[in-house]
């Protein structure tokens, strides 16, 4: 197929067969597209859905987000995952704000300017709700370009990326630009997919060379594997008399950069320095399950402790503590394991009480 062929059959088949009802579908702007597709970057269509709508309903424009807490942006975030992409996403906000009047720029170039705004993303932007011709080169648009022209090399690589790019501008057309964005990001999600892709189905099925080799898996071609290095750590929670647990903000760089975590030691003989620097007397402490969170690049091995403790008196909280009430928690952004310990740790606390 040509460069206009592709397109034609692409746009054909998502007039009969492509999303049309997604919610950053509806009453476009840059705003929603932008924040829509920095949640889409590593995370499935299904869990976006649950939190597009909560933060629309929160923040529902740029000068909302630019103007409100970061601890509230990372609990509407809290879930998703990666979270300099929230922190982004605002430090974006309030630039649009304070250096656009609130309007996105009309070029993709200023587009990937702004934080956490890669090419593609910027070309999502700009095609979708501006209508400019921009090429994207998302996950999905990868994977049904890759299998197209039987792309070799790991995407990741230079050489690799350039070449797709290549043809992500080659197919990309001059009319409907908008449309055949979405198209080709349904297009990897719904038929072009990892697995069992439904190449009967698709539009491109007779000009693709991977189909047309019988080896749609083997593309795009993965990244050579690595064994992920296995670090360890006690978490302990600390609990007060009133079911409260001890929390503290992290640094806002670096792992879960800016969310409230639970302390972290190398062993429990760690823990009465901790019960002194709070001001708190130590109960026995209780071995919670086990917990292994996956990071890109590395796995975190948690051992939780839920420790009761009682204050020895007044004492000053420090600024980046605080002492979360699990009955009525704080509207916080929180490190995903976190939050399912918090959860265990208030199912045994309400255990306690009720035997």
């Amino acid at each position: 197929m040509n460069p206009e062929q592709f397109s034609s059959a692409v746009l054909e088949w998502y007039d009969r067969n492509g999303r049309h009802d997604l919610p950053w579908q509806q009453g476009i702007t840059p705003y929603r597209v932008w924040v829509s597709e920095i949640m889409l970057q590593q995370t499935q269509v299904s869990t976006v859905l649950n939190y597009f709508g909560r933060f629309m309903q929160a923040l529902p424009s740029v000068e909302a987000l630019a103007a409100a807490p970061e601890d509230e942006v990372l609990h509407l975030w809290t879930g998703l995952g990666y979270y300099t992409r929230a922190r982004n996403l605002q430090k974006t906000a309030k630039i649009v704000v304070e250096q656009y009047a609130g309007q996105f720029p009309r070029d993709v170039e200023k587009l990937t300017e702004l934080p956490g705004i890669g090419l593609s993303t910027a070309g999502a932007i700009a095609s979708i709700s501006m209508g400019l011709r921009a090429p994207i080169l998302d996950g999905n648009v990868k994977r049904v370009l890759a299998r197209y022209t039987a792309q070799e090399g790991y995407p990741g690589e230079p050489k690799v990326a350039k070449a797709l790019w290549a043809n992500a501008e080659r197919f990309t057309p001059h009319s409907r630009v908008n449309h055949y964005t979405q198209a080709m990001m349904d297009l990897g999600a719904t038929l072009c997919t990892r697995s069992k892709p439904s190449c009967l189905l698709c539009p491109l099925e007779r000009g693709c060379e991977a189909h047309m080799l019988g080896q749609e898996i083997r593309y795009p071609i993965p990244k050579p594997r690595k064994t992920l290095p296995q670090r360890s750590t006690l978490m302990p929670l600390l609990a007060n008399n009133e079911g409260a647990i001890l929390l503290y903000r992290r640094p806002s760089s670096g792992l879960w950069g800016g969310l409230w975590s639970l302390p972290e030691l190398d062993s429990l003989d760690d823990l009465q320095h901790l019960a002194e620097q709070h001001g708190v007397n130590l109960g026995e402490p209780v071995a919670l399950d086990s917990l292994t969170h996956t990071f890109s690049h590395f796995q975190l091995a948690i051992q939780p402790w839920l420790v009761p403790v009682a204050p020895q008196g007044d004492h000053v909280a420090e600024a980046d503590w605080l002492w979360y009430n699990l009955a009525t928690p704080p509207r916080l952004g929180l490190a995903a394991p976190v939050k399912k310990l918090l959860k265990r740790a208030a199912h045994v606390l309400n255990a306690g009480e009720s035997s």
